[in-house]
């Protein structure tokens, strides 16, 4: 078995997580909270939580599960399949980036429609973090894999932002979980300008399919549909009936005029690779837009770090999908 990525401080010394178990929930989770707060240790190649400080932690960052988290389901749910599940596995760890331009734009890609793991979903680039890779290597690795860009040394600021608990399928009623990951998401605030680095990025047509830039606005507006409503609240007035796109076809690239309805499309309760922005990378924006100062801040906070050259929503869990729910028993 792989050494564990992430790990947890319950009884005085670090622990794995198993597949099964909510990481939110080990923390001191419960219905109707949220985001939560967690002190970190940010080490090569492994992330360690704790509900309370501990020698060693580095950030104290926010903490967010879906409303609709299997594993969160899981646990309330007598007789749950334990044997359809990957019990042979801990939690596993991923990172994503926000890059900032310095006109404060921040850069989404759409996963192809072939990928077995989040089709079709518009999230930042992020992948897996490997063994005894730095975060923001890791981060700035999947970067350049999927878009191309490498930023110059001494040119970006870089903060972590929060934490995110993902599953795969998302809910219960796709089908039960087959990854779970602790998603670390790092604010990379390049020098350069929006224009600058889109004349630079050379996406990678096997993971990414199209790419836009966010701006505050059409950010916030993103930001605040909550998944589980049929409309978001609050949305501005003058939102633009559609955001300028970059889309992959045949080789080449073309401009695509993406309806902004697109964007505001929550997680469907039957599995289909709708497009859409991820869950998760909602959060993200919204900690993004309260580092920017668009939004109240949540209680967390966290140091930013210079590179130095190399170097609340309620919870609506849905039940077992209905040929398992006799059986006993995540991103």
């Amino acid at each position: 078995m792989a050494a564990a990525r992430v790990l947890l401080l319950l009884s005085g010394r670090p622990e794995s997580v198993s597949f099964t178990q909510s990481v939110c929930g080990l923390l001191g989770a419960r219905p109707g909270l949220g985001p939560w707060s967690a002190h970190c240790s940010l080490k090569r190649g492994q992330l360690v939580l704790s509900a309370r400080p501990f020698p060693g932690a580095s950030a104290r960052l926010p903490l967010q599960r879906p409303p609709f988290c299997p594993f969160a389901a899981l646990e309330q749910q007598p007789g749950a399949p334990a044997a359809e599940l990957p019990m042979n596995r801990s939690v596993d760890l991923g990172v994503a980036v926000i890059l900032q331009s310095s006109d404060q734009t921040v850069l989404l890609t759409r996963r192809t429609g072939t990928l077995n793991v989040f089709p079709n979903l518009w999230v930042p680039p992020g992948g897996h973090v490997e063994p005894d890779e730095e975060l923001l290597e890791g981060g700035l690795r999947e970067l350049w894999e999927e878009s191309g860009l490498q930023l110059p040394q001494g040119q970006f600021s870089w903060t972590p932002l929060g934490l995110w608990e993902s599953a795969y399928p998302p809910r219960l009623s796709w089908g039960l979980p087959k990854y779970h990951h602790i998603i670390l998401y790092l604010l990379v605030i390049s020098q350069e300008t929006q224009q600058q680095l889109q004349a630079r990025i050379q996406p990678n047509p096997k993971e990414v399919s199209a790419l836009m830039w966010l701006g505050p606005d059409v950010a916030a507006a993103v930001a605040a549909t909550e998944d589980e409503t049929e409309t978001p609240s609050q949305l501005p007035q003058d939102l633009p009936p559609s955001v300028l796109a970059v889309e992959l076809e045949d080789g080449g690239a073309r401009p695509l005029a993406l309806p902004t309805s697109t964007l505001l499309r929550t997680t469907p309760a039957t599995a289909e690779s709708t497009e859409r922005v991820s869950t998760g990378t909602k959060f993200a924006l919204r900690l993004w837009l309260q580092h920017l100062g668009s939004l109240t801040p949540l209680p967390c906070a966290s140091g930013a770090h210079a590179d130095p050259g190399p170097a609340r929503e309620e919870e609506k869990l849905d039940p077992l999908p209905s040929n398992q729910g006799s059986r006993k028993q995540s991103a």
